[in-house]
């Protein structure tokens, strides 16, 4: 206990900073994989079998690969097809393409559960496709997805340790740790403060999930 609370007395405001930047690169990982794979849901209905067969294999590749092999990829593969990338962005990049492909697979699950009645009967008051999908099926199936959302925040959250992987110019809590162990001796303390930084975030993650899976909940 006193070598953890010596470590947070000297690395306490360099916690905070790393803490927020795993936030940062969460959020905005989370957010863009929400949209893209929102995206490619849609797409996916469309009467258009080559697309369909693009975006199903796009889903499959980025559910199935490796995060750290995808990484790895952006940072060293592309630069020599003359494609260069900045080391944070190419974080979120991954991120956000794994995201979008669990999204995907989330959403057209949630679209399952929409009755097929009410798209008929929209589509008999002479509604378009399009039109159906955004305003009667998307927010229905968004609804029933809560849960696994969530869940997938959480492990967007826990994934923003790639960016140890690379020079990132900012620290999230694992490159703070692998700092913090190869500066000092406190290797152990220092995991064990990270440890409980990433389970209050999923355990607040959680709470909030839940608290809006019961508030949009549809019942059956």
């Amino acid at each position: 206990m006193d070598g953890v609370l010596r470590l947070l007395a000297e690395w306490g405001p360099a916690y905070g900073q790393a803490l927020l930047f795993t936030w940062k690169l969460t959020v905005l990982s989370f957010a863009a994989g929400m949209v893209l794979g929102i995206v490619v849901t849609v797409a996916r209905l469309l009467p258009l079998r080559p697309l369909r067969f693009v975006l199903t294999a796009y889903v499959e590749v980025f559910r199935n690969i490796p995060s750290v092999a995808l990484l790895i990829f952006i940072v060293f593969a592309l630069p020599d097809l003359n494609v260069l990338i900045d080391y944070e962005p190419s974080v979120i990049l991954t991120l956000t393409l794994v995201c979008s492909a669990f999204t995907a697979d989330y959403v057209r699950t949630g679209i399952n559960t929409v009755a097929r009645g009410q798209v008929e009967a929209a589509r008999s008051l002479g509604m378009r496709p399009l039109v159906v999908i955004f305003s009667i099926v998307l927010p229905q199936a968004l609804r029933s997805v809560v849960q696994p959302m969530t869940s997938l925040l959480i492990a967007l959250m826990l994934s923003t340790s790639l960016a140890s992987q690379v020079p990132v110019p900012g620290r999230e809590l694992t490159a703070l740790v692998a700092k913090i162990a190869t500066d000092s001796a406190a290797g152990i303390p220092a995991f064990a403060v990270a440890a409980a930084l990433y389970l209050a975030s999923g355990l607040v993650i959680a709470w909030a999930g839940a608290t809006l899976d019961r508030k949009l909940r549809i019942l059956r």
